[in-house]
């Protein structure tokens, strides 16, 4: 299927570094997300709630947006609004040039939408033994979208949930 193609990379990829590396193959996740950077934070979404992850498609600019919501793209005959996720979040980009970003579509509860982050870095799996119902920081601009993290090899890596982002109606009403 072509708009889970990215993904399913992304997963092959993992199963080849896994069997490189002599990490057990045919061990069993609980769970299963996209890794993403924005602004320097590593984060990860659950699969279920990414549909593709594309490189930026070409775009038609929007009048009377927020500065955000940088315009709308055609993927496959679907309008897909796309949203510069670091600027919603008011977080400095480390890739200033759109053209090197990734966008994370979801599709999700009516939600269509495309999330312009830094870099997607592959698929992560944890087990339910990994998990911790322990928040990022308060002041964090992540904080109102993250639900708990996974500690593995030593590392901490947050969950963020597109579906509390689009539940947000200050991120629903991207008009002037």
């Amino acid at each position: 299927m072509a708009s889970r193609g990215f993904i399913e990379l992304l997963r092959l990829a993992d199963l080849a570094r896994a069997r490189k590396s002599g990490r057990r193959g045919g061990q069993e996740f609980d769970w299963q997300g996209v890794v993403f950077e924005i602004g320097g934070q590593r984060l990860v979404a659950p699969m279920g709630q990414v549909s593709e992850v594309l490189s930026m498609p070409e775009y038609t600019s929007l009048p009377l947006v927020k500065p955000w919501m940088l315009g709308i793209a055609n993927i496959r005959g679907r309008l897909l609004p796309l949203t510069d996720l670091s600027r919603f979040l008011q977080v400095p980009s480390r890739l200033p040039q759109l053209s090197q970003r990734k966008v994370i579509v979801i599709d999700h509860d009516n939600n269509f939408s495309g999330l312009l982050v830094d870099q997607v870095l592959g698929i992560e799996q944890f087990t339910q033994e990994q998990y911790r119902p322990e928040a990022i920081d308060s002041n964090s601009p992540f904080a109102p979208y993250n639900h708990g993290k996974f500690l593995k090899d030593e590392q901490e890596w947050y969950v963020f949930m597109p579906s509390l982002l689009a539940q947000d109606l200050q991120y629903s009403d991207a008009a002037i």
